[in-house]
């Protein structure tokens, strides 16, 4: 804990403002693999499932509706969203997307032990599914 009385713990929420909502909802749920949320929300937002997150709250990606001007790739604030899974699954995240006809590409961090599988969404935003790799030596923080 830090003199600030909290400390970050995890992942609630990533959102994403979508000009193609039903091609975003489609490669999220279809691509990735995110199993979508039932419930009262309104029309043009969907929530996907990320996993268990602080003391019972859901982490989520939300995918929002808009019709108007969006800013994707370089032009967005978005740098890129990072989803975690067990390392021995990455293989199979390649094959997924070879099979697809999808450009993808790794990246190693060795100072940490990470390892990525990036690709992009419809909406241009990089996506990476990304693991722990204790053979890169790093710490795993």
């Amino acid at each position: 804990m830090t003199e600030r009385g909290f400390e970050v713990r995890g992942l609630g929420e990533i959102a994403i403002r979508c000009r193609n909502f039903d091609a975003m909802c489609r490669f999220y749920s279809d691509v990735i693999g995110l199993v979508p949320l039932e419930g009262a929300h309104r029309d043009g937002i969907r929530f996907f499932r990320l996993g268990n997150g602080v003391e019972g709250h859901t982490a989520v990606l939300a995918l929002f509706e808009v019709t108007g001007p969006v800013a994707t790739g370089l032009q967005s604030s978005l740098h890129h969203l990072a989803l975690s899974l067990p390392r021995r699954q990455q293989a199979a995240v390649e094959r997924w997307y070879e099979a697809r006809g999808l450009e993808w590409h790794v990246e190693e961090f060795g100072w940490i032990g990470w390892r990525g599988v990036f690709t992009k969404d419809p909406e241009g935003n990089t996506v990476e599914l990304v693991s722990y790799d204790p053979t890169l030596g790093g710490q795993g923080v």
